[in-house]
């Protein structure tokens, strides 16, 4: 015999759930997730190349990659607005400063000329396909990125994982009963 109670059954179900929700998405591999067709572009490309690239795939981000789709870097929004003379990367400054930066100093505002490789950002943050999703979210809050860029052992460039790709595991899963 024993005394349980109706609260302590509901207690023991919702953290039964909790531990189930928990292994489901422990095993969802990075493989799984990613967005896989990622949109690249090569060093020597024109900055406005990689702009247009930007603007009309509709992304904030950019892996740079060699003739064997090997990672060398990556260009960001970011990146193009700090050389453009925009205050950006700098922990007091909001996203809305910066925008409102871009429409009243339009005079100081400078069009980035030259190649991608010279305003890329080499030390890239990377995960591997087999990683689970806690642990690319780990990499990303650990390393305070948008995204993360998803390579194979030599290097090349398999996905990306953003942040939206995490809010649409989110809610597809609670869609699903």
């Amino acid at each position: 015999f024993m005394d349980v109670s109706v609260d302590d059954l509901m207690e023991i179900s919702s953290k039964a759930a909790k531990y189930a929700r928990h292994r489901r998405t422990e095993g969802l591999r990075v493989a799984n997730l990613m967005t896989r067709n990622v949109v690249t572009v090569p060093p020597d490309a024109s900055l406005a190349e990689a702009a247009h690239l930007l603007v009309t795939h509709r992304i904030s981000g950019l892996p740079v990659v060699d003739e064997q789709q090997r990672l060398l870097g990556v260009i960001t929004e970011a990146d193009f607005l700090c050389a453009m003379g925009l205050p950006c990367h700098h922990p007091t400054q909001t996203l809305w400063q910066t925008l409102e930066a871009m429409f009243t100093h339009r005079p100081e505002i400078r069009e980035p000329t030259g190649k991608v490789a010279d305003l890329m950002v080499r030390n890239v943050v990377t995960v591997k396909p087999e990683q689970t999703l806690h642990e690319a979210i780990e990499v990303m809050k650990h390393n305070h990125i948008k995204r993360v860029v998803v390579c194979d052992d030599e290097g090349r460039v398999q996905g990306m994982v953003t942040r939206s790709d995490l809010v649409r595991v989110f809610f597809d899963r609670l869609r699903k009963p």
